[in-house]
């Protein structure tokens, strides 16, 4: 693990805009300069008393600059059918709660014009503060729609723009920034006002005819933005990001890649599932999280986070007989992993316990209750064993002198 002092997700501005994407490196991988994962699990709430202590060992790899803020599953309602736009004047509730609304301020295009979901866009955004105060401009911001790649109220509204068309987006904390807010500029809970035009729209590129950089790049961009999510404790649209960013990269391919490429795209895919099975994990997704964990053993057999995990889930299942070799060939992988040494006693005396259990259990079904506690019955059934076996031994004998006798009986 790096010992570098960067948290992961921080970035030095501070700043992570609706549309924030990380740049890629010059070969395509997108590469952090902090693998201390330790601080994701730190920085969650504490868990039952009987939760185990994960902090040592991370749920995430390579978690990059968050590209956008939380958001949550919510879907916009749909409009009635119509041959023109909306009245300029008149507000939207796009949700049916009143925590989010949208005006046209110049009239679009057509209602032919929407984008549909899948489809990239691109809009001029500004985002203000209930004081007027601009905190985040952006001319040309392109996304795909409908994969939660920026704010949500974002994402809801702006599929409701005709192509051309200029409206305000009056929109709760809950769908923007919400409760962390973003330092410096945005406080907590903090309501925003967006000024947003549609550019454009235009069908995303065919996946097969993506080049091998193109691929990685897309799947990166997926992938830490599930990462983004499971920082929030959102892991359903965390799960939902990793599963779009596995898509994309099991998609088939009509260009041929490097080697290389081929091996990052392998990396990459390895990191989505081993972060998929931290997301399902924490869902109690058990049979998914083990499926995701031997998906990335098929490919990497010492993989540590996914062994540790399988363990993990074995466990929560009560198989603590399999889970125990696989926690220990973790271990054995890195010898000084505390959380690897803590979960592994745990099982072991969880383990012992359930043999105890299973051990009275049987005793009681056979009519022989348990004698723990009370030696002196001990001493009790002991003397039975010796006349069972000298009666059986007496009666093989007495039985073999009667044959004998009959024997001789009869030559006589």
């Amino acid at each position: 693990m790096s010992s570098s002092g960067e948290e992961p997700g921080s970035s030095s501005s501070g700043r992570a805009g609706p549309g924030t994407e990380p740049s890629p490196t010059a070969d395509g991988a997108q590469l952090d300069t902090a693998e201390d994962f330790e601080v994701l699990e730190e920085e969650e709430e504490e868990e039952e008393e009987e939760e185990e202590d994960l902090s040592e060992l991370p749920p995430l790899e390579d978690v990059g600059q968050p590209p956008a803020p939380p958001q949550e599953d919510a879907q916009p309602v749909e409009q009635g059918g119509g041959e023109s736009s909306e009245d300029p004047q008149e507000w939207i509730d796009v949700l049916g709660n009143g925590l989010l609304k949208k005006k046209t301020l110049v009239p679009g295009q057509g209602l032919g014009t929407r984008p549909r979901k899948g489809q990239n866009v691109t809009v001029r955004m500004k985002a203000m503060l209930e004081d007027g105060s601009v905190v985040e401009e952006d001319s040309a911001l392109t996304f795909t729609l409908g994969d939660c790649d920026v704010l949500q109220a974002l994402d809801l509204c702006v599929q409701l723009l005709e192509t051309g068309e200029t409206a305000l987006i009056m929109s709760d904390a809950k769908y923007c920034y919400g409760v962390q807010g973003r330092s410096p500029d945005i406080p907590p809970n903090a309501a925003l006002t967006l000024e947003v035009e549609l550019l454009a729209a235009q069908d995303t590129p065919d996946l097969e005819l993506l080049s091998g950089k193109e691929k990685i790049d897309l799947a990166n961009r997926k992938r830490e933005r599930g990462n983004f999510f499971y920082q929030q404790a959102d892991y359903v649209l965390a799960i939902n990001s990793y599963d779009i960013a596995l898509k994309i990269i099991g998609s088939s391919s009509k260009v041929n890649f490097s080697p290389d490429e081929e091996a990052e795209l392998l990396d990459v895919k390895v990191k989505c599932l081993n972060n998929l099975a931290a997301s399902q994990l924490k869902l109690d997704h058990y049979e998914a999280a083990l499926k995701s964990c031997n998906l990335v053993l098929e490919h990497q057999p010492g993989n540590i986070k996914a062994l540790f995990r399988k363990g993990k889930v074995l466990a929560q299942q009560g198989e603590y007989r399999e889970a125990i070799p696989i926690l220990k060939a973790a271990l054995k992988l890195e010898p000084s992993n505390k959380t690897i040494h803590a979960e592994l006693s745990k099982l072991v005396k969880k383990h012992t316990d359930q043999k105890n259990v299973e051990t009275e259990m049987y005793r009681k079904m056979l009519g022989n209750p348990s004698t723990a506690g009370a030696p002196g019955k001990c001493k009790d059934k002991l003397p039975w064993s010796i006349p069972w076996k000298w009666l059986f031994g007496a009666t093989a004998i007495a039985l073999g002198g009667v044959a004998l006798s009959v024997v001789i009986a009869a030559r006589n």
